[in-house]
């Protein structure tokens, strides 16, 4: 009886693995890359309160750029490209309150998921650390 126990156990185990991250997109290419957030300066501020997002456009981070997400209990970052597009002039997502807009086909992305309706890729995400209460690392 143990061992039947152990073998329905052992899935759930398995899929708790944080280095087990795929954000695999074919339309977006796989960058990496490493930023640090100092949410103390004013272009960064907004995220210290739940809701507010901020787009980060560095030219190193992301294919067009980011956002960065206050959930409210954590932090997500996403790629600003429309993850259902192929690179083009209208695939660089706009903030629109707690979701992105594409340019391309219109479709609306939570910011809290990633997620559109009726949408087969969701949005890119990238991983986020919370280093201190105002500084943070976003990387792929």
């Amino acid at each position: 009886m143990k061992k039947y126990i152990i073998l329905l156990i052992l899935p759930f185990l398995m899929g708790c693995d944080k280095e087990n991250f795929s954000n695999n997109n074919p339309y977006l290419p796989n960058y990496g890359f490493s930023l640090n957030i100092n949410m103390s300066l004013p272009q960064y501020s907004n995220l210290q309160f739940p809701s507010n997002a901020v787009y980060i456009n560095n030219g190193s981070a992301g294919v067009r750029g980011i956002f960065v997400f206050n959930t409210g209990g954590s932090y997500v970052a996403f790629d600003a490209a429309c993850p259902n597009q192929a690179l083009s002039g209208c695939s660089t997502m706009t903030l629109s309150g707690i979701n992105a807009v594409c340019g391309c086909d219109g479709a609306s992305y939570s910011l809290f998921t990633g997620q559109a309706a009726g949408m087969q890729y969701p949005m890119k995400q990238y991983r986020v650390e919370q280093i201190d209460a105002v500084s943070l690392r976003v990387y792929n």
